[in-house]
């Protein structure tokens, strides 16, 4: 893989590392949410897919990655993900995939 400044790395919920790229950051009633798609790392998560993910301060510069249970706030997150970028150009589809332009 490349170096990209766009990747990160995630911990899953069993400790593996799981090799993300960062899509979109998405704001949603006074939220901050990140869309990722992982590129490698963890069967959890399937390559090529958008994961959601609540952005959480933790006032020093970093931030956690927390994961989103309430459905309706995925939901909503995600149309608004399409919305935002179906602006720019992409249709929202992340399977296949090859990157975003605008991040």
């Amino acid at each position: 893989m490349a170096e990209n400044d766009d990747i990160i790395t995630l911990i899953d919920e069993n400790g593996k590392e799981v090799q993300c790229e960062y899509i979109d950051t998405v704001e949603y009633e006074g939220a901050l949410y990140c869309v990722v798609t992982p590129v490698s790392g963890s069967e959890d998560y399937e390559e090529g897919s958008c994961y959601i993910f609540s952005i959480s301060d933790n006032g020093d510069e970093t931030v956690d990655l927390l994961p989103v249970e309430n459905e309706a706030v995925l939901d909503a997150v995600f149309e608004k993900f399409l919305e935002k970028d179906s602006e720019e150009g992409c249709g929202g589809d992340c399977s296949g995939c090859s990157g975003c332009d605008e991040k």
